[in-house]
């Protein structure tokens, strides 16, 4: 018999959604919508939040040491070269006294239990809920960063929680969450961390999951994949000069980072935001799909995003939902099998439909699973496999 998914509060799903539009809705304007998540902590709650500037700065081992007591970065593509008592543009990684230092460690800055679907991972443990961390900083400088106020700050400028690796573990386990998930900041930005707490958390029986920019180099990269059980990779445009001039970073380096992840086994999702007069060109989405396609695979889930007005972008528009719906047909001729439209909720494109038969095998409104039709991770009316991590 195909899988559904597990009441809740006595309620089936489908008797949810039929009384519960109202609560659907607040979710999803509370999260699903485009906002930057809310600093909320789950209910097991963590160690309250410390004074701002909190951190336990700690060695890290992705510096090469240079002379004149200079440092430079290993971990990202950008490589800084730092001076004695200088921090890189990151603005958590620094050279004190020849040595640098993550000082994005046991200090994260938002803790949240929220669902799977919300990172987003729509082929990962349907309908589960996962552990969100994230810390202050990252090395990129997107102009439509939706949590500017913490990525794009340094630990000084917020309110952190004192949680070590092993205290992150045994919250999530308190908390009976399915996965530790490394979303909404940078997790480069804290990348050792991370590689700590998802060696516990591998050892505890809890999935990993990240969500980044893919804005670091093959070694680091390569061994954290060893810990990975699922990967969603911002691309946030497939042309050079967006990257350099709206996001500061390179194009190049996110598509080896898709590549390399690809190649170590780790699930694969990709997150497009489709900005108005920015990356809504169709030619360079289906050169885009295109090469994801043929470099990564036709069943790798895109999604496609709508990109609403903040930051320092907040005089463009929010994307037209026709202009979504051309990307996905465009995507979709381009050779993929799996895209979707995201931040529009109740939109068709929120469900996963088998490519085999058209059949709809996950139902979605928003971030909430309203049924799934799955066999052992197939289509029960075809047979085709659907890739993804479903158990």
């Amino acid at each position: 018999m195909p899988e559904k998914s597990a009441p809740a509060g006595g309620l089936s799903r489908r008797e949810f959604l039929k009384g519960g539009a109202a609560v659907i809705c607040a979710l999803c304007l509370a999260g699903y919508m485009g906002c930057a998540p809310k600093r909320s902590t789950p209910k097991t709650g963590p160690p309250p939040a410390t004074p701002k500037g909190y951190t336990s700065p700690v060695p890290s081992p992705w510096f090469s040491r240079l002379e004149n007591d200079r440092v430079q970065c290993e971990l990202c593509p950008k490589r800084c070269t730092l001076a004695e008592g200088e921090r890189g543009p990151c603005r958590v990684r620094e050279n004190r006294e020849g040595v640098g230092y993550t000082l994005a460690y046991g200090n994260p800055a938002l803790v949240q239990e929220d669902p799977v679907e919300r990172k987003p991972f729509f082929h990962v443990a349907p309908g589960s809920r996962a552990l969100s961390i994230a810390t202050a900083g990252c090395n990129l400088a997107c102009q439509f960063c939706a949590v500017w106020d913490m990525a794009l700050a340094a630990p000084e400028e917020v309110h952190a929680y004192a949680m070590p690796p092993e205290t992150v573990v045994a919250h999530a386990k308190a908390a009976n969450v399915r996965a530790v998930s490394y979303a909404f900041g940078e997790p480069v930005a804290f990348y050792e961390y991370m590689a700590a707490i998802a060696a516990l958390a591998r050892e505890a029986g809890l999935m990993n999951l990240i969500h980044t920019a893919g804005y670091i180099r093959p070694a680091p990269l390569r061994e954290l994949c060893g810990k990975l059980d699922a990967a969603n990779v911002d691309l946030k445009s497939f042309d050079p000069v967006f990257y350099r001039e709206v996001a500061g970073g390179e194009l190049e380096p996110v598509l080896e980072s898709l590549k390399l992840l690809r190649n170590a086994g780790v699930h694969i999702e990709i997150t497009n935001i489709v900005i108005p007069t920015l990356n809504d060109d169709l030619n360079k989405i289906f050169a885009m799909c295109r090469w994801i396609a043929a470099e990564l695979g036709p069943e790798v889930p895109l999604h496609l995003a709508r990109f609403y007005p903040l930051y320092k972008l907040s005089a463009l528009p929010r994307t037209p939902v026709s202009t979504l719906e051309q990307a996905r047909e465009t995507a979709m001729e381009a050779g993929l099998k799996f895209v979707y439209i995201a931040k529009v909720t109740g939109h068709a494109a929120e469900n996963t439909f088998c490519p085999g038969c058209g059949g709809t095998v996950i139902k979605r409104v928003g971030f909430v699973v309203d049924e799934i039709n799955l066999e052992n991770g197939s289509c029960p009316a075809c047979g085709t496999a659907i890739p993804g991590r479903w158990s």
